[in-house]
């Protein structure tokens, strides 16, 4: 395709099991909006699968995002996530309106369908970015971690849609331009489309109640440096008198100090709390890729010269199996 063939942002709105819009949504809307300036004020579009329920609702929140269209394409077996249901439905919807740039979010979700979409259209498809940009010549840069996490790279897709995905809570959303949304509702026919697959039941594999690492305003993270069970149940001890969760960085899951479900970096959670405490943790970009949209970052570690204390907003070197010890005593002692 060339690109005057292709015009605008198509945003997937990906809902929750119970119909609810991700958090990912609103950012990348806002990501978009910023993206059409540079494309002369390009449309931005959304679409979204549901089984026709909580439709008022989903308008609601959708009108504030500044899209310009939201196609809502109904059909009760959109209930259940299908990959072959769903990229058939969203494939057809691309082929008619031919919008030049296609993001999902780095979801589940999003990176099961999207690159079975970029596969059909032959396009390309830049995984887990977290960063994107409009080059000189009205393409689409998009940054990603690359070589083990090592460095960002910069992507151009020489084909049309040029897609993405983008890792949630990455981008700010910022001076939300409110727009007039048209919704176009559909009705769709899935009488010629296969799933190979169905869901037989739906199991919660991950504790429900409580704060969640993505929810938290206070994370309190361990590293290697904490070196054992005994250190992150100091941490946990700390983060409990804060209000706060524990998370960990691979190294401490792999040495079985943490659950991969407490995991933020490159392959586990990106979170933006208000506070983020990084206890003997390095500071690789893998890690940073995950935590720097923290509000504050306070380091503790007894390298000097580590990464981490380049993103620090206070940084402490020293002990931490004497500092966390100290700082939990004061928190007890101020009640």
């Amino acid at each position: 395709m060339s690109d005057n063939e292709n015009k605008g942002i198509l945003i997937y709105a990906q809902l929750s099991r119970d119909f609810n819009l991700l958090d990912v949504v609103s950012e990348l809307a806002s990501e978009a909006q910023k993206l059409s300036q540079k494309l002369n004020g390009e449309n931005v579009s959304a679409v979204l699968l549901t089984d026709g329920t909580n439709i008022e609702n989903i308008k609601e929140n959708l009108k504030n995002s500044g899209f310009d269209k939201v196609y809502i394409l109904k059909n009760e077996k959109f209930s259940e996530y299908s990959t072959d249901i769903y990229s058939k439905v969203i494939l057809d919807l691309i082929k008619e309106i031919k919008p030049s740039i296609m993001l999902f979010g780095a979801t589940t979700q999003g990176r099961d369908l999207a690159p079975v979409i970029a596969a059909s259209l032959n396009t390309g498809l830049t995984a887990d970015c977290t960063k994107l940009d409009i080059n000189e010549k009205g393409q689409l840069a998009a940054t990603r971690p690359t070589f083990g996490g090592n460095l960002m790279a910069t992507i151009l897709c020489k084909n049309y849609p040029q897609m993405a995905t983008v890792r949630p809570k990455v981008l700010q959303i910022e001076n939300v331009q409110i727009k007039d949304t048209e919704f176009i509702e559909k009705n769709i026919e899935l009488n010629d489309i296969y799933s190979r697959t169905k869901i037989i039941e739906f199991v919660k594999t991950i504790q429900e109640t409580g704060i969640t690492l993505n929810d938290a305003d206070i994370i309190v993270a361990g590293g290697k440096g904490v070196k054992n069970e005994s250190g992150f149940n100091k941490l946990k001890e700390l983060a409990a008198l804060l209000n706060g969760v524990v998370g960990a960085t691979r190294g401490a899951v792999d040495m079985g100090l943490a659950d991969s479900s407490m995991q933020v970096g490159q392959t586990g959670k990106t979170v933006c709390p208000k506070l983020y405490i990084a206890v003997g943790i390095s500071g690789a970009i893998q890690h940073q890729v995950g935590m720097c949209g923290s509000k504050k970052i306070i380091a503790i570690n007894n390298d000097e010269n580590a990464p981490i204390f380049n993103i620090a907003d206070v940084g402490i070197v020293g002990d931490l199996n004497l500092i966390i010890p100290e700082l939990i005593n004061e928190l007890k002692n101020r009640g």
